[in-house]
């Protein structure tokens, strides 16, 4: 749904035109106090949102100029109602105008946005229903936006809350134009909360104040991605309620006056093929995903009039790189013109803002082959012994942004050297506040010296860090240290019936034993295939990687997944434990 004012809405007889790509005004690079003033800056030019379907027919152009003029109007709106600056708005974040619309006018009255998830990614309603409602609790929100596609779960979701307003974009446009001064933001001020991909049962949300998104734009738009004067323009399906959404391809490209072509995140599985469509028509030349992505697009019927020379950044984040998936995406599609140096690896977290590092612009995926039995025993991370020798290949995820500092430290605090594996730390203007009203959390993850621990784990390489995996997913056995992801990568590359994202590898507690389990979809019925399945990925495990793994088999669909896609295994975990994967009915189709 799409509310405008009528003023400014395109008449019937009108033919509905993108925003073109170049603004046509001087581009700066994110070097504002606030993001008011960066759109303010924006509105000069002729940049903007072009909001697309899943099948990729336009359905509003919104250029920054006409965003502002709405974002002022719904700042008064909110504040009419009775909403103080400081105070805090939850949106249940669709990709489209209204959600523009809404957080920037935000921005412009001095409230807090709270940007959450759809139910794209949880298990059912009443999941679904229980985690917003933890959200929205954790962020003290006065007032609450749910888009029209879930409006009739209103009263489900804001039952109790003694809320100022709660209910649709069409219904807060609606309300009066109040009369009201905006009033002055303070680059200090905090400007939105930004939950964890993954927060489910204790939701916290990250504080990011206007000077702390800010110094993280600036970065990522002139040193990350190094953003051209004319020609630059980004196609994204990514969720705007996850950081890579909305600090990459929302917030980004209106601080340096990009325009985006922007897709429905909860339509891009069925139809992929939609995001390549808009590069190749429209001349993208910036566009990111996690690995999946690649993967669907890879496996997906493609147009064979695509032209992907364009797309000079193709980037790769939100969760481990999986280097086979890219090379097959590579493969696929170097006849329509795609360009493999165009991948680009980059390291980030909500509590940074977004990014950390970025690779080397032009060079495509980086990687590094270790010993893994050496990784495993020693925490080194150095070349294979022999070429028999098992291995595991590692992306290279680039420097640090300038004005921020990176370091591995051993669990003493040391800073360690090259290829020596450790805990990764990172400072500087990017980082949160903290987690908001969480003061004891926030303890946990900042010293005094506002260092952070990410609480991944990796190495240095040449100046460059190598994420290996993050540590409450280490797996401990006889003094080995063991990544799940080993694990999950080798069923899924080696078992033909297997995808990405069909395996979850935790441990459990066994008197004074770890035991490690593999959770595996299975499409299949026959009785016969099933066991052979738990026999092959058994054998596998132990051959691979010399351990014992007890695989259980799931149905398919049934392994818990964030909003961005990513495979939560601590989920997967508490849900085997509380009894959800007992046998179920059986299903039809093959393994």
């Amino acid at each position: 749904m799409n509310v405008m004012n009528s003023a400014s809405s395109p008449s019937n007889e009108e033919t509905l035109q993108p925003v073109p790509t170049n603004s046509g005004q001087p581009r700066r690079y994110g070097d504002f106090p606030t993001f008011p003033a960066a759109l303010d800056y924006a509105a000069q030019g002729s940049a903007g949102f072009n909001i697309y379907s899943g099948k990729g027919v336009l359905l509003e152009a919104l250029p920054y100029r006409k965003l502002r003029e709405q974002a002022i109007e719904t700042g008064r709106r909110l504040l009419g109602m009775g909403l103080q600056p400081g105070d805090r708005v939850a949106i249940v974040a669709e990709s489209d105008g209204d959600f523009a619309r809404i957080f920037f006018g935000c921005q412009y009255a001095g409230l807090v946005t709270a940007p959450m998830p759809l139910p794209v990614a949880f298990a059912g309603k009443e999941a679904y229903l229980a985690t917003l409602r933890g959200m929205i609790s954790s962020s003290g929100a006065s007032a609450v936006v749910i888009p029209q596609i879930i409006e009739g779960w209103t009263d489900d979701i804001v039952s109790g809350m003694g809320l100022v307003f709660a209910g649709s974009p069409a219904d807060l446009m609606t309300r009066p134009i109040a009369d009201i001064d905006l009033p002055e933001i303070h680059p200090d001020a905090l400007s939105y909360l930004q939950f964890s991909s993954g927060s489910t049962r204790f939701p916290m949300g990250v504080c990011v104040s206007q000077r702390s998104g800010m110094a993280n734009v600036a970065a990522i738009s002139h040193d990350g991605l190094q953003v051209r004067e004319t020609g630059d323009r980004c196609v994204s399906w990514l969720p705007l309620y996850h950081d890579m959404g909305l600090v990459g391809f929302f917030l980004t490209p209106m601080t340096c006056q990009l325009t985006v072509d922007m897709l429905p995140t909860r339509e891009f599985a069925r139809r992929p093929h939609v995001w390549l469509d808009l590069i190749s028509r429209n001349r993208g030349t910036i566009a990111y995903s996690p690995s999946f992505g690649y993967e669907l697009c890879a496996r997906r019927p493609a147009s064979a009039e695509l032209d992907l020379s364009s797309w000079r950044i193709a980037g790769i984040g939100g969760d481990m790189i999986r280097p086979h998936i890219l090379a097959e995406f590579s493969e696929r599609f170097a006849p329509a013109g795609f360009n493999t140096k165009a991948f680009e690896a980059s390291y980030g977290m909500a509590e940074a803002t977004l990014a950390i590092s970025f690779a080397p612009l032009n060079t495509g995926i980086q990687t590094d082959t270790v010993d893994l039995a050496v990784l495993e025993s020693q925490g080194l991370a150095q070349a294979p012994s022999s070429p028999d020798a098992p291995s595991r290949t590692f992306v290279l995820c680039g420097k640090v942004l300038p004005s921020h500092g990176l370091e591995v430290r051993d669990s003493d605090g040391t800073v360690l050297g090259d290829r020596q594996v450790g805990t990764i730390f990172v400072s500087g203007p990017s980082l949160m506040d903290g987690y908001f009203r969480r003061p004891d959390e926030s303890e946990k993850v900042l010293d005094e010296d506002k260092w952070l621990n990410t609480g991944d784990l990796g190495y240095m390489l040449d100046g460059q860090i190598v994420v290996t995996g993050r540590a409450k997913d280490l797996i401990i056995i006889n003094g080995r240290n063991i990544w799940p992801q080993d694990l999950e990568w080798s069923a899924e590359s080696n078992i033909p019936s297997l995808r990405s994202r069909d395996v979850a590898v935790f441990s459990l507690e066994k008197g004074e034993q770890e035991e490690i389990v593999a959770l595996i979809q299975c499409r299949a019925t026959d009785p016969q295939v099933r066991e052979e399945l738990q026999a092959e990925a058994s054998s596998l495990f132990r051959r691979l990687h010399g351990v014992d793994v007890s695989v259980v088999l799931v149905p398919p669909h049934a392994l818990p997944q964030t909003s961005s896609g990513k495979l939560t295994r601590a989920k997967a975990r508490t849900m085997f434990l509380s009894g959800v994967f007992e046998p179920q009915p059986e299903v039809a189709s093959a393994c």
